[in-house]
């Protein structure tokens, strides 16, 4: 069963993106209907609730937007776009008084009333604005009350599966989607489309996003024919939780403030180990702390479970119990004591820089779909400054939210549908049901594990070419299996089964552009490592990656040239700095 229904303004997504899109869209457009679609429920997904950390931001008088631009150029090692980034360092100002005045949140103070500046890794200047170390819940669950505070349509448990071209194929009409609760098809028309589902590397072996993440929105780019850039860039967060293999709790994050706040690192042998790596120590960026790390382990120098240590009982007991108690909780749960002993941590694939090209008006080469947050490519380059996340998912939000609003006043029409289009996409979603083989979950649990274990062995921390080959079969022998597991058609409604094949079925097809992309790049650039090409190159002639799939399964890869629109290499915007010639 196929239903229908219209809305002016679609938003796939929940976070951060998501919800500031739909504040921004109603500020400038109230007559308009809205409609947040999320694959759960409102404010209780995704990952920016689960953000720790803090939010960067330029607020302090010492401070300067100049300065938190050069730190996201030379942190994302030169890939960024500079226009992109320029936007995000400079509205973040203006979205963080939002936050406060308007949306409601609480972040800590000093004693003089301003902000406070949390210590983060890879910045010049402490800038990362918090509510202790739980800053999402805080952001979310202010963003939720005024969500519902306002007559915005709201579509939960339900999930996107294909955007929908018009007939022209060159504008979106609208997207297909399964309604979880009943196991129905839901075509939604709409004028103008925000693509903000998140990203989420979940597809490695240690991995921080929440469950529900399986980079459905990139795969639905990618099927879209549309280009993603970076997509190479992996992001791993040097202090994930090592609990063991029978715990959720493993590979979630602890926050990046830890390390920033004086916290240790050391090896199974109980060795503090950074200094041999890196003069910043625990405070060198996540990608140099993260090899460092995994450059231990592959030594045999790890912990009971496998990994390192984080020390953080050499520090003020009070402080650290005061300070971060979300983390110290955290531990407790997995009897882990913070405050006075050593926790086990491992690098945990924590987010993706790569995504779809855009704008910086958040939009792309289709006409009427936006792009904000972690399906978005270009605003990180190579490495992802700690706090610049949920800046830039609340930033580009309430940017994608005015374009939406403008666009339908200038294109107040719906699109039609290219109608065999939909059919082929309901078919795809089927295409489980519709084969002979019929397994169980278990099947599905061998799947996922393959899977987990090639991207972390193959296209993770440390990467070369022979092994990048390897998981590239791998992930072509998983598809293979995948597509011949079929499932009894019973009982759609809230059929996990079903949902856990589309995840993986996602999670695959992003894995291969991340291997494609990754093997194509022939240089090391902050989280992108290959030990065959371990040089970064010129930066002068810096090139980005751009993927697309031109038939279901070709992958090419294509380099661009990177524009330095704002500053070059060995240049600065910065007052007074010297340059690198001098």
């Amino acid at each position: 069963m196929l239903e229908r229904q219209q809305t002016d303004i679609l938003i796939l997504g929940s976070g951060g993106a998501g919800l500031f899109a739909a504040l921004h869209a109603y500020q400038a457009a109230p007559h308009a209907s809205i409609t947040i679609a999320t694959k759960g429920l409102l404010g209780k997904c995704g990952c920016t609730r689960m953000v720790q950390g803090g939010y960067n931001v330029a607020v302090h008088p010492a401070d300067s937007v100049e300065r938190h631009f050069m730190d996201t150029i030379e942190g994302g090692k030169w890939l960024p776009d500079q226009d992109l980034a320029w936007t995000l360092v400079t509205t973040a100002i203006e979205r963080i008084r939002e936050l406060e005045n308007e949306i409601g949140c609480f972040f800590d103070r000093n004693p003089d009333g301003t902000l406070h500046g949390k210590a983060f890794a890879g910045q010049t200047f402490d800038r990362t604005v918090h509510k202790g170390d739980l800053t999402g819940i805080e952001i979310i669950g202010r963003l939720m009350e005024q969500i519902w505070a306002r007559p915005i349509n709201r579509l939960e448990e339900h999930r996107a599966v294909a955007l929908i071209p018009d007939k022209s194929g060159e504008a979106v009409a609208g997207v297909l989607m399964i309604d979880v609760r009943t196991g129905a098809f839901r075509l939604v028309e709409a004028k103008t489309i925000l693509l903000g589902t998140g990203g989420g590397p979940t597809m490695y072996r240690y991995h921080t996003p929440s469950g529900d993440k399986s980079t459905d929105g990139l795969a639905m780019a990618l099927r879209a024919g549309l280009p993603l850039r970076d997509m190479e860039m992996v992001q791993f967060h040097p202090t994930g939780l090592l609990a063991g293999p029978d715990t959720r709790m493993t590979g979630t994050v602890l926050e990046e403030g830890l390390r920033g706040a004086g916290g240790h690192l050391l090896n199974g042998k109980r060795e503090r180990f950074m200094e041999r790596y890196d003069p910043k120590l625990e405070r060198a960026t996540r990608d140099v702390v993260s090899r460092a790390m995994y450059a231990e382990m592959r030594a045999g120098h790890t912990t009971p479970h496998g990994g390192l240590y984080i020390k953080m009982n050499h520090l003020d007991p009070d402080m650290v119990a005061r300070q971060f108690k979300g983390m110290v909780e955290r531990c407790a749960d997995c009897r882990f004591d913070l405050v006075h002993d050593l926790v086990e941590v491992v690098p945990t694939a924590h987010y993706l820089m790569g995504g779809l090209m855009c704008g910086t008006d958040t939009s792309t080469e289709l006409t009427g779909l936006f792009v904000a947050g972690e399906d978005a490519g270009g605003v990180h380059g190579a490495n992802r400054l700690g706090g610049n996340g949920v800046a830039n998912s609340t930033v580009f939000g309430g940017i994608a939210g005015e374009t939406m609003a403008a666009f339908i006043t200038d294109n107040p029409h719906w699109r039609s549908f290219d109608e065999d289009h939909v059919v082929a996409e309901i078919e795809r979603a089927c295409h489980p049901f519709r084969t002979s083989a019929s397994r169980h979950d278990t099947a599905f649990n061998g799947l996922r594990e393959k899977l987990l274990d090639a991207m972390w062995d193959d296209v993770g921390v440390i990467r070369g070419a022979a092994g990048l080959r390897r998981g590239l079969a791998k992930l072509s022998d998983i598809e293979s299996e995948l597509l011949a597991t079929g499932l009894p058609d019973t009982d759609r409604a809230f059929n996990l089964t079903w949902h856990d094949w589309l995840n993986l079925r996602s999670q695959v097809e992003v894995s291969q552009a991340i291997a494609t992309a990754a093997l194509a790049r022939l240089d090391s650039r902050g989280a992108h490592f290959r030990e065959d090409y371990p040089e970064a190159g010129d930066l002068a002639t810096s090139t980005y990656t751009v993927v697309r799939q031109a038939e279901p399964g070709d992958l090419a890869v294509t380099n661009a040239p990177v524009v330095f629109s704002i500053v070059a290499p060995g240049e600065t915007i910065l007052k007074d700095a010297p340059t690198a010639a001098e």
